[in-house]
C-alpha cells in the first residue's frame, strides 16, 4: 500500500501530448491542449491522485472562458480535491466523502476570490474494480464497453443538457443549439451542487473516459466511442484528440465546430494475468 497519496497534475498552463499513467490495477492516458486560435493560457487542468494499489481519483476541470481568474479557478479545483484526499489517505473506501469535501472547498475558495471566477469539474473514483463519477456543469463522463456500448453518460448541467436528457432535443441537434455554451452550474458560485453518480463494476474491457466541454462541442458520443472503445489506449486517445482538433480548425467545412481548450482523460483496467494467458492462447491458436 502507498502510505503516501501520489498525484500527477496537468495545471491550465500547459499543453501535453498523449501521455500514460500505468499502475498495478488500471492504466490512465492524458492530453490537454489550449484553445488553438487563442493567445491565453489553456484554462482547463487535470489530474489523478493515487490512494493505495486499487483507489484513485481522476478529475478535470475547465475554468469558465469569459470570466476573470478561469484558469485559477481550475488550479484551485484540482488542489482543494488533492489536498482533501491526502486527509483521507488511511481510508481508501472513504472517497466519497474526500471528494464531496475538496469540491466544496474549492467552491469557497473560488468564491473567496471575488472574481466572478468559476469552473466545472467532472471526476472518477475508482476502488477495487468499482467506479463512481462526480460532476459539475458540462465537463463529463462516459463509459463505454469494447463493443461500442455506452455503460453510462453523466448529464450536462445546462438547459441544452438537460433538454437531451429528457428526450425534448436529439443530441445532433444539441451539438448546433446557439445556447449550447451556457451552463446552470459551476463550482465558484453559491447555489453550486454536486451530482454523484451509482458505484458501478467496472468491466474488464469497459474505457472510462472524462472530459471537458473542448471534447463533446465538437465530436458526437458515437464518434468518441468508434475511436476509444478498443485499441492501444495511447493511440486511441491520440486518434480522438486529433479529430476533435481537426474539427476545430476545419471551421465552416463541418458542423459542429467550437475551438476550445481540450483536456481528456481515459481509463482502463489493467488486465489479470488470467486475461493475459487468454489473450496469448487465442492468439497461439488462430497463427
Amino acid at each position: 500500500m502507498i502510505t503516501e497519496p501520489m498525484s500527477h497534475v496537468l495545471t491550465a498552463q500547459s499543453d501535453s501530448g498523449v501521455c500514460v499513467r500505468a499502475e498495478r490495477a488500471w492504466r490512465a492516458a492524458y492530453v490537454s491542449r489550449k484553445h488553438p486560435f487563442k493567445d491565453r493560457p489553456n484554462e482547463d487542468a487535470l489530474g489523478w491522485f493515487v490512494v493505495d494499489d486499487e483507489t484513485a481519483v481522476f478529475l478535470v476541470a475547465d475554468g469558465c472562458g469569459g470570466m476573470r481568474g478561469g484558469e485559477l479557478a481550475a488550479q484551485l479545483a484540482l488542489q482543494h480535491v488533492e489536498a482533501s484526499i491526502a486527509q483521507y489517505r488511511d481510508r481508501p473506501d472513504r472517497m466519497r466523502f474526500a471528494i464531496l469535501d475538496g469540491i466544496d472547498d474549492a467552491n469557497e475558495a473560488i468564491r473567496s476570490l471575488r472574481l466572478g471566477a468559476a469552473c466545472t469539474l467532472a471526476a472518477v473514483e475508482l476502488h477495487r474494480g468499482r467506479i463512481r463519477t462526480y460532476h459539475v456543469g458540462d465537463a463529463k463522463v462516459l463509459i463505454m464497453s469494447n463493443r461500442g456500448k455506452l455503460h453510462h453518460e453523466t448529464i450536462c448541467h445546462s438547459p441544452v443538457g438537460f433538454a437531451v436528457e429528457s428526450g425534448w432535443l436529439p443530441e445532433e441537434d444539441a451539438m448546433h443549439h446557439e445556447e449550447r455554451h451556457v451552463v446552470s452550474n459551476v463550482v465558484g458560485c453559491e447555489s453550486m451542487r454536486i451530482e454523484v453518480g451509482p458505484s458501478m463494476e467496472l468491466g474488464a474491457r469497459d474505457t472510462i473516459l472524462i472530459a471537458t466541454d473542448g471534447l463533446f462541442d465538437n465530436l458526437s458520443n458515437a464518434e468518441i466511442i468508434d475511436a476509444l472503445r478498443k485499441g492501444e489506449l495511447e493511440s486511441s486517445l491520440k486518434g480522438v484528440a486529433q479529430q476533435a482538433h481537426q474539427r476545430m480548425h476545419d471551421g465552416e467545412s463541418f458542423t459542429p465546430c467550437k475551438p476550445d481548450d481540450l483536456s481528456m482523460i481515459a481509463i482502463r483496467l489493467a488486465p489479470s494475468p488470467a486475461i493475459e494467458r487468454d489473450h496469448a492462447s487465442l492468439e497461439n491458436a488462430l497463427r
